[in-house]
């Protein structure tokens, strides 16, 4: 019985998850509204609560930090929205080699070479959305199934390609 569960357990270690990669595209850009969205209350919250604030000198501390606050929501409205121009130009179509919009699967890690979202999870497994500009993408461009790259001192071989 041992020997059984022991083959059954290699033999499911061994299957191959498959990913949809227009569920993963779609995945990333609902994250991204969801954080445009939500900074965008924010957003209009903070512009509200500084035309309740009395125009007196008592209240000028905190006019200046809710006007720094409106400025940094400002900075990251500009970044998501640019996120989401670039996601635009990310296409799904299938390659040999690592490119722009491709699922690259390392021995390691899942890579998304699309905008630099960092880190998210999909259909339980663990991602990372990364810009092609990023050191990461710019050592696997134009690789292929079975080529290998060191960054970081860590070693890691291309698995999968999608």
């Amino acid at each position: 019985m041992g020997f059984v569960k022991e083959r059954l357990f290699k033999i499911g270690f061994m299957q191959k998850t498959i990913y949809n990669k227009t569920d993963l595209r779609n995945f990333v850009n609902d994250t991204i509204n969801g954080k445009i969205k939500t900074l965008d209350f924010y957003l209009n919250f903070s512009l509200e609560a500084s035309r309740e604030i009395k125009k007196t000198s008592k209240y000028d501390s905190i006019r200046e930090e809710i006007q720094e606050e409106i400025y940094h929501l400002d900075k990251q409205m500009v970044s998501l929205k640019s996120m989401q121009t670039q996601m635009r130009k990310v296409l799904n179509t299938a390659s040999n080699i690592v490119k722009l919009g491709s699922l690259v699967i390392t021995n390691k890690a899942r890579f998304y070479i699309s905008v630099s979202l960092g880190e998210f999870f999909f259909e339980n497994d663990r991602f990372y959305a990364i810009s092609p500009e990023s050191p990461m993408a710019q050592i696997m461009t134009g690789k292929k199934v079975g080529d290998d790259f060191t960054l970081n001192n860590i070693h890691q071989e291309i698995v999968e390609i999608i």
